[in-house]
């Protein structure tokens, strides 16, 4: 039995973490913890539901669901005002909290619904900027407590990171991993450090990407290209850190001395793990340790197979030619 989820928040997303949800087959309490008056709050139900529903529309026309399912994945979602709140939320196994990114606030948040729902559901915040154990300090039972960093839009991107404070149980932090595992998600660990994994390397891409425009190196549409045909492409079947390994960690050392020398710019100098790993020989595939261990892998049925999925995805983009004989 698909335990009941309980969403605390009904803005965006509260709203897409109830697609998430209902769309794998879960119950789903949205909660709206301000306290408003009834015709308000039946106009903010009335518009959640909505979205809701228009969402789903949307993934069914993307071919995810048929269209005669997608009312009774909504009818999964029911809207529940602030004085409801005590009666739901100690029937979820699960909480997500989604209010706004003012730590004050989450916290308050956070105070109040760890002491209506007691000590049995797991809480997650969903923070993309605030540290676990600064979220911590409002929880009863911390054991219980993580941040479950998801990325735009949730019912989409598969991604969500996981990161557990200092009192946080390890039980439950699988516990949250097989569930977002059970509904299709794919889950990553990572520090209680500012930025998680994904936000803190994008930032560095995004500002470069806007710093060679200010530059005069390429345009907008020539900068954006070249990522989605080049870079993106490559990432999307190798880590940056199997990249990494792939072509080798000394040729990322001297190019990054190269860009530091004729760029002026510490930015593009390599850390010391880059260079630690090339004096002791661990440059990647053709040493068989690098970031990664390839030891015991059959490196040329890897390659094949690495190789094979950056095909499939040419082809998903028409990129793929027959030869010309």
């Amino acid at each position: 039995m698909r335990e009941p989820i309980a969403l605390v928040g009904a803005g965006r997303m509260g709203r897409g973490l109830a697609v998430v949800f209902a769309y794998a087959g879960h119950d789903v309490a949205l909660v709206d913890l301000k306290e408003r008056p009834a015709e308000q709050f039946v106009s903010l139900a009335r518009e959640a539901q909505g979205e809701i529903a228009a969402t789903l529309g949307t993934l069914a026309r993307l071919g995810l669901c048929a269209a005669d399912q997608v009312p009774a994945i909504a009818a999964l979602v029911r809207v529940v005002p602030s004085s409801e709140a005590g009666a739901v939320l100690p029937d979820a196994g699960f909480i997500f909290e989604g209010v706004p990114e003012v730590l004050e606030q989450k916290r308050t948040a956070l105070a109040l619904v760890s002491r209506l729902a007691g000590r049995r559901p797991i809480i997650a915040s969903t923070t993309s900027t605030i540290l676990v154990d600064d979220l911590a300090e409002a929880i009863e039972h911390r054991e219980r407590f993580l941040n479950a960093h998801w990325l735009n839009p949730p019912y989409l991107m598969p991604l969500v990171e996981l990161s557990a404070g200092k009192a946080t149980s390890t039980d439950v932090v699988q516990t949250l991993r097989a569930l977002l595992d059970g509904i299709g998600k794919v889950t990553v660990l990572c520090a209680a450090t500012p930025g998680y994994i994904v936000p803190r390397i994008q930032a560095l891409a995004m500002n470069e990407a806007a710093r060679m425009v200010e530059e005069g190196v390429a345009s907008a549409e020539e900068i954006d290209k070249a990522v989605k045909y080049g870079f993106g492409l490559r990432f999307a079947v190798l880590g940056l850190l199997e990249f990494i390994d792939w072509g080798g960690g000394d040729i990322l050392y001297y190019a990054s001395r190269y860009l530091t020398q004729a760029l002026g710019n510490e930015r593009y100098a390599a850390p010391a793990i880059v260079e630690r790993n090339m004096h002791e020989g661990n440059i990647g595939m053709k040493t068989g340790r690098g970031f990664l261990d390839y030891d015991k892998l059959d490196l040329d049925s890897h390659r094949l197979e690495r190789l094979a999925a950056f095909t499939t995805l040419l082809r998903g983009l028409g990129l793929v030619r027959p030869p010309v004989l």
